[in-house]
């Protein structure tokens, strides 16, 4: 399905599953639909299943959202009590649709209590209240998290996302990657028939870059991340300066942006620092991943960038937020950076690198190998210190899944092709209505600093 039909069948007001491959453009049907909503009155419920993930798409996380919190079970009692906070009680009535990115992160269990905390604040026994939901992931990612290590099934295998029954729109265009043998390669891995030639091709990668190339490690252990990067930090023979995260807001809201932000809370640096940009800022040149060295300290006391490209960035502070339609609730601000010698593969979905060692010989989990490997942009930026079986490995029970969901998403592009114009347009305008906006938008000139604003934080 291409970009463009996922945009109008979201606009019906439709259910939909958003996915496909990493760089199909996931991100930017989100945002594009967001801005869209926006332009018309209609503001959305952005969240994300992780911490991580709610500060790349300028939102909370679901489980803050909906009330939930850390719960792993929601008793009657729970279900009351969620009707005595009025502030949430408003928060989920005042909504029409509601975002869930890396849906591949949130277990069934936790998907199922998020329904029925959204059906209890609505009053309302209609999958999750009548919501427009709009659930965007890849499966083939990394799977639930699920701190009491018991089996963990996926949201898709949820009575909960049966009964919302959504739409599935397959992005099958390629925006990351730039290398067609390297597209190939991937496209095997996810679709569990790697060959003898492409095992081969990845084992050709097993070399390091020369010396001074802008390259991140990634590894799939924390520890061996920070003991890289303060190792490689110390060998440089400069004066640190340490910038120190500001924050406002609700203690619980500020520790959940602080656990999800890229940038440390205080962050050391120095000249000749291997760093890497920790979000997208178009205006200024930058995205999540980009690397470069700091070369000096302005004026300012920002720290100067020169990229892998030659581009001088001041990297000025930016702001990490949750807002509540048109209040912040709570709001982060620190150097968008972070040190770039290493970092691991959980951290790095979402990420685009030009270039990047991984080691993957110790690879425990599915989708780590792939997350890892697809972070690059071609076989010439990938650089492979080991792998393991197991990081070559997709989960059987996505894998079987697959095939349902791409046959799903043709079917819903065969039938809004389809569609008349006028019907379509109809349907686009009944939903605005019926969500409290205009259809008409305003001139964009009024929410241009708006959606300069959302596109900064996303």
């Amino acid at each position: 399905m291409k970009q463009e039909q996922a945009l109008q069948i979201f606009k019906t007001g439709a259910n939909v599953f958003l996915t496909g491959e990493p760089g199909a453009g996931k991100t930017y049907v989100t945002n594009r639909y967001i801005e869209w909503l926006r332009e018309r009155g209609v503001e959305p419920a952005i969240t994300a299943s992780t911490g991580i993930a709610a500060t790349h798409v300028g939102g909370m996380t679901v489980h803050a959202w909906s009330g939930i919190g850390i719960k792993r079970d929601l008793s009657e009692w729970d279900l009351e009590a969620l009707l005595e906070r009025e502030p949430l009680v408003r928060r989920v009535r005042g909504t029409a649709v509601l975002i869930i990115d890396e849906v591949s992160m949130l277990d069934a269990r936790t998907l199922g209590m998020v329904d029925r905390a959204v059906r209890t604040l609505r009053g309302s026994e209609r999958p999750f209240g009548g919501l427009q939901v709009v659930f965007v992931g890849d499966f083939f990612q990394l799977p639930p998290v699920n701190k009491e290590k018991e089996k963990s099934q996926f949201a898709f295998e949820s009575p909960s996302w049966e009964e919302l029954n959504p739409l599935y729109c397959y992005l099958s265009e390629q925006h990351r990657q730039e290398d067609d043998a390297f597209l190939e390669l991937l496209g095997a891995l996810r679709a569990g028939t790697l060959t003898d030639n492409h095992k081969s091709a990845l084992r050709a990668r097993a070399e390091y870059p020369e010396d001074g190339d802008l390259s991140t490690r990634l590894y799939p252990h924390n520890a061996d991340v920070d003991r890289l990067n303060e190792e490689a930090l110390a060998q440089v023979d400069a004066p640190s300066r340490i910038f120190e995260m500001r924050s406002e807001g609700g203690k619980a809201l500020v520790e959940s942006l602080k656990r999800g932000c890229l940038s440390p809370q205080t962050l050391a640096l120095k000249e000749g620092a291997a760093v890497m940009f920790t979000r997208n800022n178009f205006d200024k040149g930058y995205v999540n991943g980009t690397l470069g060295t700091v070369i000096n300290f302005g004026e300012s006391g920002f720290p100067t960038v020169r990229t892998r490209e030659g581009r001088l960035i001041e990297a000025a502070p930016e702001e990490w937020r949750i807002d509540d339609r048109a209040r912040t609730l709570a709001k982060i601000s620190q150097i968008p950076l972070r040190l770039a010698w290493a970092i691991t593969v959980h951290k790095s979905q979402g990420m685009s690198l030009d270039s990047a060692v991984m080691d993957l010989s110790q690879a425990f989990e599915y989708g780590q190998g792939y997350v890892a490997l697809s972070r690059v942009r071609s076989l010439k930026g990938l650089y492979l210190a080991g792998f393991n079986e197991r990081a070559l490995c997709v989960h059987p029970g996505v894998l079987k899944s697959d095939a349902s969901f791409r046959s799903a998403s043709a079917a819903a592009a065969a039938a809004f092709v389809a569609m008349p114009a006028e019907e379509l347009a109809a349907l686009h305008k009944q939903f605005v209505q019926k969500s409290g906006g205009h259809y008409l938008p305003k001139k964009r000139s009024k929410f241009r600093h708006r959606i300069k604003a959302h596109r900064s934080r996303t």
